[in-house]
């Protein structure tokens, strides 16, 4: 994801039993519009499972291998993390746009890419109709070929009987003479996708809270567009040009942990998500 490089936001066998998810115990029951999510680029390991669960509803889970990274380290676990109650938002890492020459390019990056997706929810136990969100670690206006890319991404993923969504900034970039855009809103403005979901990344203050972990967290769509269905609020480490005002809720080190999380084993991004399970079949 967009910042972390622990980057900590399944039934391994499809035969298993759905295990429902379960409230964390150290969050009240939420209102309608937010569950506590966490990612990782990293898998934080067995042992961090229940710690995390005390806070947390869902967590990411790389098909591909995160940004800057050979291999994906959470294969494997999807069952182990269901039978502990979490929900999950797959992900799979997006091209840059450099690399996208034309439109035909990128469509047929764009498919192959998908095809990837498709192979690894399969291995993983994912079931149709998972959502996976393509990882785009740009911020502002994409270039023409990289919409090409977005919707081949989109209609590979349908065909194959998934759904697509994308991870995106939300965080308005400043194009002159009062123009203001985030990849969001250029995103759903260039690509004709019924169903496209969005999980977007704002840690600003405001409208981010910081790295915290109440039950009143604002819901998705205040993260600057409305039409998310999940926020990363948080980044590890912080950025300090957007978080200069909630600068005291992360710790000395500039992440972002878990409550109860002491020894400060596992930074991580924090999200707050319309759903416990944002990437369901269901």
């Amino acid at each position: 994801m967009f910042s972390l490089r622990l980057f900590c936001p399944i039934l391994f066998l499809c035969g298993l039993a759905a295990v429902p998810t379960l409230a964390p115990q150290n969050v009240k029951a939420p209102s309608p519009a937010t569950y506590l999510g966490f990612d990782c680029n990293e898998y934080p390991g067995d042992d961090a499972l229940p710690s995390l669960r005390k806070t947390f509803y869902f967590t990411s889970y790389w098909l591909s291998p995160p940004p800057g990274e050979k291999r994906s380290t959470w294969f494997g676990k999807r069952a182990l993390l269901q039978s502990q109650g979490f929900g999950f938002a797959v992900l799979f890492n997006g091209r840059e746009s450099r690399t996208l020459r034309n439109s035909a390019d990128a469509r047929q990056k764009a498919t192959l890419d998908a095809q990837s997706a498709v192979k690894f929810a399969e291995e993983e136990g994912f079931a149709k109709g998972t959502v996976i969100f393509l990882d785009i670690e740009e911020g502002g206006r994409l270039p023409a070929p990289y919409y090409e890319y977005l919707q081949a991404w989109s209609n590979t993923l349908a065909k194959a009987g998934y759904r697509a969504g994308v991870y995106c900034s939300a965080i308005p970039v400043d194009e002159g003479q009062g123009v203001h855009i985030t990849t969001a809103q250029d995103i759903q403005a260039h690509v004709t996708s019924p169903g496209l979901d969005y999980w977007v990344y704002n840690d600003a203050c405001p409208p981010a809270p910081g790295c915290a972990f109440t039950e009143n967290l604002l819901p998705p769509a205040q993260s600057g567009f409305s039409a998310a269905s999940i926020w990363q609020y948080a980044q590890s480490p912080r950025r300090k040009e957007f978080t200069v005002r909630c600068a005291a809720s992360y710790a000395a080190d500039g992440n972002c942990y878990a409550p109860g999380d002491a020894q400060h084993r596992w930074f991580l991004d924090a999200n707050v998500a319309t759903t416990p399970d944002p990437s369901s079949s269901h």
